[in-house]
């Protein structure tokens, strides 16, 4: 039996790309933790650099956008093209 084709540029059992909100969401989170000001040291070290991995992976998904739409207003001859950008890998 032949098995499904898989997705270009999938690699088999990856997880789906991130959410940028749903970066937003736990990056959020992270800064309450740190505000609160109850967090031991070495914790509060651990959280901080969470979340600025949070914020670079963040980041890359803003470029990424804004490619997609530097490249959806960009025009040859005043019509619109679009080109696929695929997610960086982090």
């Amino acid at each position: 039996m032949a098995s499904d084709p898989k997705p270009e540029g999938k690699a088999e059992g990856s997880p789906p790309p991130e959410r940028f909100e749903d970066i937003l969401g736990r990056l959020r989170g992270l800064v309450e933790r740190l505000e609160a000001g109850n967090l031991p040291l070495e914790e509060s070290l651990r959280a901080f650099e969470e979340g600025m991995e949070l914020c670079r992976r963040g980041t890359l998904i803003l470029d990424s956008a804004e490619k997609k739409v530097e490249t959806l207003l960009g025009s040859a001859g005043g019509v619109p093209r679009t080109a696929p950008f695929e997610m960086p890998e982090g």
